[in-house]
């Protein structure tokens, strides 16, 4: 903005260089900071001043280098566009930020007809109204080349409040919307103006009178507002004139106007004045009809009032006015707009500041600019800024007007002018932007506010207002400004808490800060404020950084102390006020304490030296957290043992995976079941590792009632956590074949380990199982275990040692069982049932129970049993079983001799078939036609070839009806082939393949005639001249031989179809040979 045309009054700023309050190390040796070198943190213990550093002014003044055409008379600037007037009636528009482009518009009028007065430009800069002293008005639009008078408009504006809400959200709009005019006769209107072009219509929509203050004085300011989005209908409306200030707030119809200009009407209404009031100096209330309105007075001989409003966020169109001032004889009437405010007064906090008394400036400003904590005032000569927060003059600074008495000569058509010095005219300020623009009859003056904020956080430190000091304590680029500012306001708040007795906030913010560690605690030891100070160190350990490792253990291990002190006192006051009511609450407390005492050890464990730190609890008798802390750090083994000394087994189970390798023989002795138990949630545990503790279970005496845990635990292995590992089954086996308990009144139970031998799982490669079968079978055989040994001989395939076992221990039913397996050796199943029944017959010699052991099998029968019977015995007990034997033998020679009349039938059928074939004829109509041409020759009906597929195909054509693959000595040698030998390939051509064609022909007709002759009998083509001349042969033997050949063809060609043969030996032929190229596929 105007950079390079304004001279600033102050040089150039020399760079800023900030240097931190940390003096710089030399980490050589040491171990390395984890912060940045620009990363100022105050926790270090000694602070260290940083150098001053000289940091540009907040406010600065520079002359603007443009010529004025003329003298200036008024001056406006929003939204970074500087309108300027000047007598001789010429405007000057400049875009800010395209400042080299000056557009000028020249009012069409004399000045002597018109003196411009004020200029008012709404925040978007797009509409600018131009009034003059005379009473006329113009209006122009940025678009436009010129501007255009307002006609309706008789009258001379001191003020507008514009419609910031619709202008701003609405930015390629022409209407004005609706504003408020205050002019010099103290009326107020309303009005809405549009620089669309519309037929028969003027820029002017409207114009009219709302409310006339009663005192008709000038109205220096007006600005209206529309409530939040909580109550948008409701509008304030600010009016001020040379001593008084009023506020209207009313209704308003949903903001919309009706270009009949009754939005503010129904407002105003309620403040029709219908009876004179009179004013004193203080503030009064008239009231009017049913309304009450705000009125303040306050008189004063003033050259000129002004009404500034400051917005944060202005740029916004829904933003508010936060601060008000109000330019007056006494003062500067300040304070802060409140929309929720419940009385009708909205303006908070409301004070009269007195103008500062300048040595140079005794009269009262000029003008004055509101910014966000300043109240800039200019004087005849000189500037004053302010602060609003502690109304001190943070600023004053004389203003580089032109003092000389040299003369200017301004040319005014046909005359000259003569000026003497500068006068200050007034201060624009760009309410969007922020911008200020002070300016004279000559000149023009930027005034650059740049961080205005830097200083507040001091009034606020001063006001003890700690948390809006820590928002402001910034230093545009320089942290370590921040840094020193957010350390004094710290500080400071610590020593407030401390002495109003608020100690845990105390002991943050000393946390916080960079004061002296020791300072502080002694502060809090002296005050017994042990508590305090525990919260104290533990903020300072979480802020210390984790290379200081030495600091870290010494505050951590101090913390424990506290932590252990404040337990047994909380112990010892519980114990002395048993029967006290408070004891609920001391127990809560020591709950809570130590609860946090349990998670400080968790977040610190690194920080604590073990050995220290065991001393400490085992010195103050806290076995809880002694035990906490060992598994905290994972020293379980000092807590397996703390059980195990207490003889505690259940607590001593719940340990590291380690230790139960280590510790788990004592406890599988000592708590078999709850040891097992624990070992089951563990599924990371290497069984393989836990043989020792298992194998404790193997001469341990046990309840006979109680399960047997080891082989629950091996089940568990196997069929849950499905291990395959040898040694496992193995081991499960083992524990299956110990002997019962010796209280145990049960003898030995085969099922469990019959089960586990039946459903233990195999090895999907080899079919075996997991365990050693040789191992079973020897551990089952020394305990006498005849079921599982026969089992595992079967596993193994020795199906006669299964079934010799069986056999040796009485039990036919598992012989039997183990007969039926070899299901894919029939002789072998014979062989072992035939065992079973000389044990049957022989050993047992129980007939009856032989005869029913023949139906367990259909293998066997009586005749093979028959030899195991003695010599001498009566056949009475198996008289029934023989008889049955022979019926059934000559029910089975019956079958066979009806199946023999069966096949004596058939073949019957069959001969008389072949003879009724001799006597076969097939009809063919008169009409009917070749299937391979589309009519029958007279000539060709001589001799016709009926197929099986009701094909008719004519003897003459019979080339036709061959593959079009083939030539003719080919065709013949393919039907030839077809029915005698191997089809050849129709592809393949050469003389070679000719001779096999012939050869596998057949034996008859090999003897009789070439394939040559044959194909010539069908026909003769011109490229084969040896058939030609083997068709001239003639006699009565030849002939006879060629009508043999003939119907031997006939037969050949009658066995098949050559059309539905050639599809189906050409289906495997491509359409596109190798080689050839052909695009018609192509999509």
């Amino acid at each position: 903005m105007f950079d390079d045309y304004v001279e600033h009054s102050s040089g150039p700023a020399a760079p800023v260089t900030a240097t931190s309050g940390v003096p710089p190390l030399d980490f050589e040796g040491f171990e390395p900071s984890p912060y940045d070198l620009n990363d100022p943190r105050p926790e270090f213990q000694e602070t260290h001043p940083a150098e001053k550093v000289e940091l540009p002014p907040i406010f600065d003044i520079g002359r603007v280098q443009y010529p004025f055409p003329a003298l200036l008379v008024s001056c406006v600037v929003a939204s970074d566009i500087l309108i300027m007037g000047f007598e001789n009636n010429l405007l000057s528009i400049i875009e800010l930020s395209h400042a080299d482009q000056v557009i000028q518009v020249r009012i069409p009028r004399k000045r002597e007809e018109m003196t411009i007065h004020k200029l008012f430009v709404d925040p978007s800069g797009r509409h600018i109204i131009i009034t003059s002293k005379q009473g006329e008005n113009w209006y122009f639009y940025r678009t436009w080349k010129e501007p255009r008078r307002l006609k309706g408009f008789k009258m001379v504006i001191e003020s507008i409040a514009w419609n910031k809400r619709e202008l701003l959200s609405s930015p390629h709009s022409t209407s004005t919307r609706e504003m408020l005019i205050g002019t010099g006769n103290g009326s107020i209107y309303e009005a809405v103006l549009d620089a669309g072009e519309v037929f028969f219509k003027s820029q002017e929509r409207y114009l009219q009178s709302v409310f006339s203050l009663p005192e008709r004085h000038p109205i220096t300011g007006i600005k209206f507002e529309f409530f939040p989005a909580a109550d948008p209908r409701k509008a304030l409306v600010i009016v001020t004139t040379a001593s008084r200030i009023y506020q209207f707030v009313g209704k308003i119809p949903d903001g919309k106007s009706d270009e009949s200009g009754r939005v503010f009407w129904g407002l105003f209404n309620a403040y029709q004045q219908t009876t004179p009031s009179e004013f004193g100096q203080q503030n009064r209330r008239v009231y009017i009809l049913n309304f009450t309105a705000e009125i303040l007075e306050l008189p004063g001989k003033l050259r000129q009032s002004e009404l500034r409003f400051f917005t944060p966020n202005a740029a916004q169109s829904t933003s508010l006015p936060k601060a008000i001032a109000w330019m007056t004889g006494p003062g500067i009437y300040h304070g802060t707009l409140n929309f929720e405010s419940q009385t009708e007064d909205y303006i908070d906090a409301a004070e009269l500041l007195p103008y500062p008394s300048l040595a140079e400036e005794p009269e009262s400003p000029y003008t004055i600019a509101l910014t966000e904590f300043h109240y800039i005032l200019i004087y005849k000569n000189r500037l004053a800024a302010v602060c609003s927060l502690d109304d001190q003059v943070k600023y004053e600074d004389p203003l580089p007007l032109v003092r000389s008495n040299r003369t200017r000569m301004w040319l005014f058509l046909d005359f000259f002018r003569k000026v003497t010095g500068e006068e200050v005219l007034g201060v624009a300020s760009d309410p969007i932007r922020n911008t200020y623009w002070i300016y004279t009859r000559e000149s023009l003056f930027e005034l650059v506010v740049g961080n205005e904020d830097r200083d507040v956080w001091k009034i606020y430190l001063e006001k003890q207002q700690f948390e809006t000091a820590l928002k402001f304590t910034k230093a545009s680029r320089h942290t370590t400004f921040t840094a020193a500012q957010r350390d004094d306001i710290l500080r400071a708040q610590a020593d407030a808490f401390f002495v109003d007795s608020r100690f845990f906030q105390a002991a943050q913010c000393y946390a916080q800060c960079s004061s002296s560690f020791e300072e502080v605690a002694l502060k809090f030891l002296d005050a017994g404020e042990r508590d305090a100070l525990r919260s104290y160190l533990i903020s300072r350990l979480e802020r210390t950084r984790k290379g200081d490792l030495a600091q870290r253990m010494i505050l951590a291990t101090w913390l424990v102390e506290f932590y252990l002190s404040k337990c047994n006192e909380l112990d010892d006051i519980i114990a002395s006020e048993s029967i006290s009511d408070n004891v609920d609450n001391l127990q809560t407390e020591k709950t809570i304490l130590e609860d946090d005492f349990r998670q400080f050890l968790d977040t610190y464990k690194l920080n604590l030296d073990r050995n220290t730190t065991y001393e400490l609890i085992q010195g103050h008798g806290r076995t809880d957290m002694y035990l906490h802390y060992a598994n905290t750090i994972g020293d379980y083994e000092r807590v397996i043992e703390h059980w195990i000394v207490e003889e505690d087994w259940l607590k001593a189970i719940e340990t590291d995976l380690e230790l139960y390798y280590r510790f788990g023989p004592v406890l599988m002795r000592r708590a078999p079941k709850e040891t097992v138990d624990s070992w089951l949630r563990q599924s990371s545990l290497d069984p393989l590792r836990l043989i020792p503790s298992i194998l404790q279970l193997q001469y341990v005496p046990r309840d006979p009632l109680s399960p047997n845990q080891a082989i629950r635990y091996l089940n568990h292995l196997i069929f849950e956590q499905h291990n395959i590992s040898p040694t496992v089954h193995n081991l499960l086996i083992t524990f299956h074949v110990l002997p019962p308990p010796a209280k145990s009144s049960a003898g030995v139970d085969d099922g469990p380990l019959l089960r586990f031998l039946q459903t233990a799982p195999c090895d999907p490669v080899t079919g075996k199982p997991y365990y050693d079968l040789d191992y079973a079978l020897r551990l089952c055989k020394n305990s006498g275990r005849t079921q599982p040994c026969v089992h595992i001989y079967s596993k193994m395939g020795l199906w006669e040692n299964s079934v010799d076992m069986a056999i040796e221990k009485g039990d036919v039913e598992l012989a039997m069982i183990n007969a039926d397996m070899p299901e894919e050796d029939p002789q072998l199943q014979k062989k072992l049932w035939l065992k079973i029944a000389r044990y049957v017959v022989q050993d047992k010699k129980d007939i009856k129970t032989a005869m029913r052991f023949l139906e367990n099998t259909a293998l066997l029968k009586i005749e093979d049993i028959l030899p195991f019977f003695p010599d001498f015995i009566v056949i009475d007990d198996f008289k029934e079983e023989i008889a049955h034997a022979l019926e059934g033998y000559a029910s089975h020679i019956e079958s066979l001799r009806n199946e023999m009349n069966e096949a004596t039938q058939t073949a019957e059928s069959i001969k008389q078939d072949i003879a009724a074939l001799r006597n076969r004829f097939v009809t063919i109509d008169a009409g009917e036609q070749c299937s391979v041409k589309e009519y029958l020759p007279p000539s060709a009906l001589r001799k016709i070839i009926s197929l099986q597929n009701q094909l008719t195909i004519p003897s003459s054509n019979v080339q036709l009806a061959l593959p079009p693959a083939l030539n003719p000595a080919q065709q013949v040698r393919g039907l030839l082939s077809a029915n005698f030998g191997a089809i050849p390939n129709p592809l393949q051509n050469g003389a070679s393949l000719l001779g096999k064609g012939v050869l596998t022909a057949g034996d008859r007709l090999r003897d009789l005639i070439m394939p040559d002759a044959i194909a010539s009998l069908i026909t003769a083509p011109a490229w084969m001249p040896e058939i030609n001349e083997q068709a001239h042969i003639s006699g009565p033997d030849f002939n006879e031989k060629t009508e043999k050949l003939r119907a031997q063809l006939e037969d050949i060609l009658a066995g098949s179809c050559p059309l539905c043969e050639s599809v189906i030996a050409g289906l495997d032929t491509p359409f596109v040979k190798d080689g050839e190229v052909d695009t018609t596929w192509a999509l």
